[in-house]
């Protein structure tokens, strides 16, 4: 039965692709060559994700990602093959720290070294536990991006028996696990190493004891409590056990049979073992590739349980669905800061790509991001105006709401409305949430020098020649005439000038492009109060 949300299959389509060099081509390639191998009708690709904390953007963005190379594949199989996606939890993890940013403290504290999924839920109780409130966060956040996956919870698959066959092969091959692992670890963590983590069945705990015994026909371990000293057997099946991290990802695969899995660079020994494992288990790894790590603002790693990321929520305030796709996209082999001053960048460049797909060649839109962010149904969008020179306009403006900023938009583009531009009226919210929260708290006026004041009193006197114009061409113009008559050198510095004084920022847009949408009078009136000194605090 076809997918949905199926790309092109023109037979142009098919044929560009071939040759495409976009990386979700380049990675489904592989997959193809590994279903020639095998001769399979259906490929699993999985992503997954531990609820030890809030779920950022990082964890969305392998979803984002996988689902790329999905979609690539099925343009390249013509849909034939039919295709599969897992969001996998692994919510019986037991919690190791508490998250310092969490509410509840003390309560987490109390529950440390339980599954994920046995911990109460710390923030209003609404869900079964902590995992589960972070698994529909997870959810709520895919289903607004409309990815069509299966999730999976690790405690479901452990309880309901999902992984039995699984675990008892694990059992079976103990040895050749053991002989995978333990070359890899140091001295006094080899001496209690077991791919089985016993759940304890007194405090409900997630123990990391060593094995004394274990009996393969029975399908049990043995191991020693260490409070009461007493020898404990216990089941491998029925959620009785789950496995240490590298092993219960070759689980993962091994049962769900998983074709395909990407993971962050700092995983890479992981996924080569991992990928021994479920070779020892009898079966074969995914195909996938190690990107590169998001870095917060100080270029730390972000972490879910350091709460130093941006959430998808956050991002979803000041810019649209498609400018997270789109900086998922990009270069995802390179370390990348994910803070919220790639926020504006994000977005022009995203309606950039629009813009310019309509007029491409077939193998250029199969390059183009947005062929692979809409899934080949890329929508038809001409924006007049940057988000950029947006926020230096409410920022002239004082603009506290779109009805303002309409006012100066419906002068540069009379035939632009919020019906017929919603695009538009979209990105006029945005930048008004986005100037309140990082632009204002950090603008900072200066003083002009007395060549500035010169230059600023020209450009003000200049523009009386050129009332009511909204050439953005012209007007840009006279600014280059005015700083080089001044003797700017070099000439970026008048630029500069212009942005400190007139606007409390050190960038800005094209200044041209700035007095075309803001008016002619309005900009005069902003250099007399800037002159004035109506704007030093």
């Amino acid at each position: 039965m076809p997918n949905s949300h199926l790309p092109p299959l023109d037979p142009i389509f098919f044929e560009a692709a071939q040759s495409s060099k976009a990386w979700p081509f380049e990675e489904a390639k592989r997959l193809v060559k590994r279903v020639e191998r095998t001769g399979q009708k259906e490929v699993t690709f999985q992503t997954g994700y531990g609820p030890s904390g809030l779920p950022h953007i990082g964890t969305f963005g392998e979803v984002g990602r996988t689902n790329m190379v999905r979609n690539a594949f099925r343009l390249l199989t013509q849909d034939k093959i039919k295709t599969h996606l897992i969001c996998f939890s692994d919510d019986m993890d037991g919690m190791r720290k508490v998250p310092p940013h969490l509410p509840n403290q003390e309560m987490l504290t109390q529950n440390l070294g339980k599954p994920l999924s046995s911990v109460p839920d710390p923030f209003d109780g609404s869900h079964k536990s902590f995992a589960d409130h972070n698994n529909h966060r997870l959810m709520s956040f895919l289903d607004m991006f409309n990815f069509k996956y299966e999730f999976i919870s690790s405690t479901e698959q452990y309880k309901s028996g999902a992984f039995d066959k699984a675990l008892l092969r694990m059992l079976e091959v103990y040895d050749k696990i053991m002989d995978i692992i333990l070359p890899t670890l140091g001295e006094e963590r080899r001496a209690t190493y077991s791919p089985f983590l016993p759940i304890c069945p007194r405090t409900g705990i997630v123990l990391q004891v060593p094995m004394i015994r274990r009996d393969v026909e029975k399908g049990t371990i043995t191991y020693i409590d260490e409070e009461t000293g007493k020898e404990v057997e216990t089941t491998v099946t029925g959620g009785a056990v789950k496995c240490q991290w590298k092993a219960d990802w070759a689980l993962r695969w091994y049962a769900l049979g998983v074709d395909y899995e990407m993971a962050g660079k700092d995983l890479i020994e992981s996924v080569k073992l991992s990928s021994r494992i479920v070779g020892a288990l009898g079966s074969r790894p995914p195909e996938g590739f190690n990107f590169e790590l998001f870095l917060d603002e100080t270029g730390q790693k972000i972490s879910k349980t350091k709460g130093n990321g941006i959430s998808v929520e956050e991002w979803l305030t000041y810019a649209s669905p498609q400018s997270i796709s789109l900086f998922m996209y990009q270069k995802p082999k390179a370390a990348k800061r994910l803070f919220f001053d790639v926020i504006p960048k994000a977005m022009d460049e995203y309606f950039s790509f629009v813009t310019s797909y309509e007029n491409q060649s077939i193998a250029e839109k199969l390059n183009n991001p947005v062929f692979h962010i809409h899934e080949g149904n890329v929508p038809k969008i001409e924006m007049p105006i940057s988000f950029t020179l947006l926020l230096n306009l409410v920022s002239a403006a004082n603009a506290h709401d779109k009805e303002v900023l309409w006012g100066f938009l419906s002068r540069y583009a009379p035939d632009a409305t919020p019906q017929n531009q919603p695009e538009l009226d979209k990105l006029a919210g945005y930048a008004i949430a986005y100037f309140n929260d990082f632009v204002k708290p950090t603008k900072k006026f200066r003083t002009p020098s007395d060549k500035e004041k010169q230059a600023l009193v020209s450009l003000r006197d200049g523009l009386n020649n050129f009332a009511d114009c909204v050439d953005a061409k012209e007007l840009q113009n006279l600014v280059f005439a005015i700083g080089k008559e001044a003797e700017f050198e070099p000439l970026r510095d008048w630029f500069k000038a212009l942005y400190q004084v007139l606007l409390g920022q050190d960038q800005g847009p094209r200044f041209g492009s700035f007095i075309a949408l803001y008016g002619v009078k309005e900009t005069q009136k902003l250099i007399d109060d800037a002159l004035a000194g109506k704007f030093l605090s």
